[in-house]
Order: C-alpha cells, then structure tokens, then sequence
C-alpha cells in the first residue's frame, strides 16, 4: 500500500506527538518519525508541517546556534498544541478502531443511527 496518502492525513498529529516530550529541530524531528516507522515521511513534507503548526499556534520554536554548521530553529509543543493533540487522539483511536473492525469483519459493528466520524451534523 502506498503510505504517502495516509500520511498527509496524519502528519500534524504525528509531528505533534513527536514534539510531546522533547523540543527538536527539523531534521531531528524527521529521524524521530522515520525511527518510529514512518519510513516514507518526507522532509519537505515535515518542514510545511512545522511551519504550518507553528503559524496556527501549536508550537513554538526558538534558534539554537551551532559551533559547526548553521544555526538549528527548534520547535516545542505548547499549551495550544497540547490541546490539538489531545483532540486529534481521540480522533485517531476512534477511527483507527473503526477501520480495525471494518478490515476485521467487514462491518463496523454499531448501528446505523450513530454518528459517523467525519459525518456531518
């Protein structure tokens, strides 16, 4: 299966997590969900995320210099990034468990008149 449309779905949430626990760099952050089994993440790709997550207020960053190479710009989770990901988990596990039971057996199990993840009120 080819990864790289499911991962645009899950990079903010990915990078989010990756930054939970540990402010990082680019560069370190891409080796971080890479290590973590998303082989096929994209620099550019994690880079746009960073920069985008930081414009909505979910990270901040800060310019860290370096004795051998150019200066590193870190970014850290926040307040605002702790919330987003709090969300976007229960999110995932609901889906990831819908998906679960659909591959499993082909159904999701629950009745038609629960509401639908993505669905619209």
């Amino acid at each position: 299966m080819d990864t790289t449309q499911l991962l645009k779905g899950v990079l903010d949430v990915a990078v989010l997590a990756a930054v939970q626990h540990e402010d990082g760099y680019g560069y370190d952050i891409v080796r971080r969900l890479r290590g973590a089994g998303l082989g096929d993440v994209g620099e550019a790709s994690v880079y746009g995320t960073l920069r985008r997550l930081y414009g909505a207020g979910a990270l901040t960053s800060y310019v860290v210099p370096s004795d051998g190479g150019p200066h590193r710009k870190y970014y850290g989770i926040n307040e605002e990034g702790r919330k987003m990901l709090d969300e976007q988990r229960v999110s995932w596990t609901a889906f990831a468990n819908t998906m679960a039971d659909l591959l499993a057996t082909g159904t999701t199990g629950k009745p038609a008149a629960v509401k639908t993840i993505g669905a619209r009120a």
